[in-house]
């Protein structure tokens, strides 16, 4: 394995070291970026399922009330695929090429961005009468951003 994808290493005083912050990037990328192909499957009826029934949970309870049968749904599926999963890919990307660069710049970058779409995901889902995903984006925030909440060790 090569040092962007090795196992987390921490410092001796229990605090996250660079490579523990470079390897939870890549975490975060894959939480992120793993919503794009279901959305992006929810862009034709035939396999919309996977994406239907993600709404349905986000949307607690199952209820099978959400739906891909309108078309202006299934471009909104597809709009929305396609921006997490360019947004997993551009965070992978960053861990990768940037962050040995400027690690403490792209921990911020990443960690604003995610708190970005925390406040208004969840805002817009209160708003839309959705408010279980608020709680579900609490579950998200939280994985995706694990330890870049502080700064590592140097």
């Amino acid at each position: 394995m090569n040092s962007s994808t090795t196992a987390p290493q921490t410092a001796s005083n229990g605090l996250m070291t660079h490579s523990f912050h470079k390897f939870w990037l890549k975490i975060t990328a894959f939480v992120v970026g793993s919503f794009g192909p279901i959305f992006f499957l929810g862009t034709m009826l035939t396999t919309s399922e996977p994406a239907r029934l993600t709404l349905d949970l986000l949307s607690f309870p199952l209820d099978g009330v959400q739906n891909y049968e309108a078309p202006t749904t299934r471009f909104l599926s597809a709009l929305t695929g396609g921006f997490l999963m360019g947004w997993g890919v551009m965070i992978w990307c960053l861990s990768v090429w940037v962050y040995d660069k400027a690690p403490e710049e792209v921990r911020k970058t990443v960690l604003i961005g995610t708190l970005a779409w925390f406040v208004l995901d969840s805002a817009g889902s209160i708003a839309s009468g959705n408010a279980s995903n608020a709680l579900f984006n609490v579950l998200v925030l939280l994985l995706a951003v694990g330890p870049l909440w502080k700064s590592a060790n140097k």
